[in-house]
């Protein structure tokens, strides 16, 4: 089973890695958690808590390393057609609002740097206060 799995965010193969994922086990590619609820077959964003098993605690950030006693690593966990859709989605919110660095980072599929965020928001205000 463990050649089935794939890193919910980038898709790389886990098949080096042992089951049961521990909850400090991180993607060999992209470096994010593994124990997560988006990497659990129990997760379904369509449920109030985007969890199917009834008994399961409450997690708020569905990509952070938690320790639901629950958690069953999922082979269909990555889907690049939703990473799209949320990248698309992000670019049209910052292009709705006039956020040009948002509509940027959801184009380019990935998130700029702090510095360059900072840098945009600073040109931003120089910009507004000028007026």
């Amino acid at each position: 089973m463990t050649d089935a799995l794939r890193c919910y965010r980038c898709g790389q193969s886990l098949a080096a890695l042992s089951l049961p994922l521990s909850r400090r086990d991180e993607c060999p590619q992209c470096g994010c958690e593994l124990q997560v609820c988006r990497m659990c077959e129990y997760y379904d964003p369509r449920l109030p808590n985007a969890c199917a098993e009834d008994d399961a605690l409450e997690v708020k950030d569905k990509t952070r390393a938690n320790f639901c006693d629950y958690f069953k690593p999922s082979g269909n966990a990555y889907a690049p057609a939703e990473l799209d859709a949320e990248s698309a989605a992000r670019a049209s919110f910052g292009a709705l609002f006039g956020d040009d660095s948002a509509a940027e980072a959801g184009a380019s599929g990935g998130s700029r740097d702090e510095a360059a965020l900072a840098d945009d928001a600073a040109r931003r205000a120089e910009k507004l206060f000028k007026q």
